[in-house]
């Protein structure tokens, strides 16, 4: 470098406001202004132009670059500077190399840009956004078609397990009291879109938008079940949302009671259900009823089988239960209502039926109606009624009817029934969430059903079935509680031939049989029951006629000398019973018998 004193020209170096031409400069730019002294020894320059100032590299700087940083790059400095629109000014300043860079303005940059790195550019824009519309597109194709796989395709385990299940009610005699065959109908309605939809609360009264098509539904599925059982509107209030009858008897007892107040139902040996409230001989709870509320039972007369309301009575004016319960799971008796209705009002009791086994009986008027005397009346929604599986809760509303020598004019509030919304707030949202849609549309089908001529031939050729059922096994010196039955279901005594029910059932369902054991009223327990509970909804919603139910006993007995037969080679005792049930042949040939006979009748809904 010179460091000879040389005449100092006049420079000025400093921020030099922008003019609209330089306005587009970026802030961090420095302007130079020149004085006009010094024109004869430097290049000319505009006053004002906006420069960038960079000291040149020496030939030494430049070699000592690296040479992979200048590789790295897309492009060299004069190309990034062509690209970029800028151009370079060399000049000396004080005897130093310097190097100006002058960027251009956009409209000039824009102007004389490369037109081939644009096109390139404007190709590589629809590209990407082919491949963005590409992706969605297969993205949307994935959620579609796994969206519109059958059961067979996504599912290939549950799929051969249900058709496996298929069969076995195809090939079999279904008799448990508790089931039956729901129609093509209901089924639909059961697999239907509205299991998508989320309802909590009650029609016009909902926690989430859009269900106004949900409540139509649930609106109707109410009207219907009041025209299935006769009811007026007026007087009469229906809840459709529980999952069960034991969740409908539970939100009953929510809802009218406080935790530790009394019930009262029939013993569940007796013929009665565990969710009426029951303990076991050694004091142990096996119910929500008796853990949350204090349970006592009445009980048949073990003579009989029939229901001892002298006792019953006597129990509850000590007991006083805020609910006397009537129904039950294993009586094939009628119900006499009345007598229920006489003792809850000597104890102040609310008199509540579960109707869950008759339901069905009950709307074909071939059986006593509940609805006369009793305050609330809950149900399961199949079994006899036939239809999807839930719970259903009447009670009444409206004024209460003015008990004898009460003047008329003593009405005030205390005297309407306060049922309506303590039972729909137990159920929701107290015991449950959102209501099972599909359920409840396939049971506006089934109530529809319940309304027709032809569901009334249908109840009334059950209970001839279960009649001639009935008579088979008696001739066959079978015992029977209570000699026979009112209904649709009978329960056989197993004590006189030295069978458990738990055997008997094992026996019956290696042959293609299902029956149920159960416990009879004098027995010590439920843990071995000596009774098989038979219904007959189930097999003559496949066509079956009395002279089948004939068969069908005879079955049934000859199961029964397979158990004593083998009971008596092996025991009693569960684990060496069932070895002697290994490749039984008297099993094998009944079982072959049963199948034979079983498959002549349909499926309803099914194609078998």
């Amino acid at each position: 470098m010179d460091f000879t004193r040389a005449p100092q020209p006049n420079l000025s170096l400093g921020f030099v406001p922008h003019s609209s031409h330089s306005s587009q400069v970026a802030n961090d730019f420095i302007s130079f202004g020149i004085d006009s002294s010094f024109r004869n020894s430097s290049p000319r320059l505009d006053s004002g132009a906006p420069l960038q100032l960079m000291e040149q590299q020496t030939t030494t700087e430049s070699k000592n670059m690296d040479l992979n940083e200048m590789n790295a790059g897309s492009m060299d400095l004069n190309e990034e500077s062509k690209v970029g629109g800028e151009e370079d000014e060399e000049f000396r300043i004080l005897g130093h190399s310097m190097s100006l860079k002058r960027r251009r303005d956009n409209s000039s940059s824009c102007a004389t840009m490369d037109s081939a790195s644009s096109h390139s550019l404007t190709k590589r824009c629809h590209i990407e956004e082919n491949r963005q519309v590409q992706s969605l597109e297969s993205r949307r194709q994935a959620v579609r078609a796994w969206g519109n796989q059958s059961l067979q395709a996504a599912d290939s385990d549950i799929f051969e397990i249900l058709e496996k299940e298929k069969r076995r009610q195809y090939n079999g005699i279904e008799l448990i009291a508790s089931e039956n065959f729901v129609c093509k109908a209901i089924m639909e309605a059961l697999g239907s879109h509205v299991a998508n939809k989320y309802s909590e609360g009650m029609p016009g009264a909902r926690y989430y938008a859009g269900n106004q098509y949900i409540d139509e539904i649930e609106i109707l599925c109410c009207q219907r079940a009041l025209v299935a059982f006769g009811l007026d509107s007026e007087s009469w209030g229906v809840n459709v949302q529980p999952y069960s009858c034991t969740s409908a008897n539970f939100a009953v007892y929510t809802g009218l009671l406080s935790p530790g107040d009394r019930i009262m139902g029939l013993d569940t040996p007796s013929g009665g259900n565990t969710s009426h409230g029951y303990y076991t001989p050694n004091g142990k709870k096996v119910s929500g009823a008796s853990i949350f509320f204090e349970s006592f039972s009445y009980k048949v007369n073990p003579h009989t089988g029939i229901i001892d309301f002298e006792k019953l009575e006597e129990r509850a004016v000590d007991f006083r239960p805020k609910i006397l319960i009537c129904g039950g799971s294993s009586y094939p008796r009628e119900w006499e209502y009345s007598k229920f209705r006489q003792i809850a009002d000597k104890c102040g009791a609310v008199l509540m039926c579960d109707m869950a086994q008759i339901s069905g009986l009950i709307a074909a008027k071939e059986c006593a109606s509940p609805f006369e005397y009793c305050d609330i009346v809950t149900s399961t929604t199949h079994k006899s009624l036939r239809g999807p599986r839930g719970g259903i809760v009447f009670y009444r509303k409206g004024p209460k009817p003015r008990k004898s020598g009460m003047p008329s004019n003593q009405f005030d509030r205390c005297d309407k029934y306060d049922f309506e919304e303590k039972i729909n707030l137990a159920v929701c949202p107290a015991l449950q969430g959102g209501p099972h849609n599909n359920h409840i549309a396939a049971l506006a089908v089934s109530l529809k059903q319940l309304a027709t001529p032809e569901y009334k031939e249908y109840m009334q050729q059950v209970k001839k079935n279960a009649q001639a059922l009935a008579s088979a096994l008696l001739r066959r010196n079978c015992r029977l509680v209570t000699g026979g039955t009112d209904n649709h279901l009978l329960l056989w005594d197993l004590r006189n031939l030295g069978l458990t029910g738990k055997n008997l059932e094992k026996v019956c369902e290696m042959c293609h049989i299902t029956v149920n054991k159960t416990a009879i009223f004098d027995d010590n327990g439920t843990l071995i029951p000596c009774g098989i509970r038979i219904g007959t909804p189930a097999m003559t919603s496949r066509g079956c006629l009395e002279s089948d139910f004939e068969t069908m006993a005879d079955f049934l007995f000859r199961a029964a000398q397979i158990t004593s037969s083998v009971q008596r080679e092996h025991g009693k005792m569960l684990k060496s019973f069932l070895k002697g049930l290994e490749n039984n042949k008297d099993i094998i040939d009944l079982r072959a018998q049963v199948e034979n006979f079983a498959t002549q009748f349909a499926m309803p809904g099914q194609d078998l």
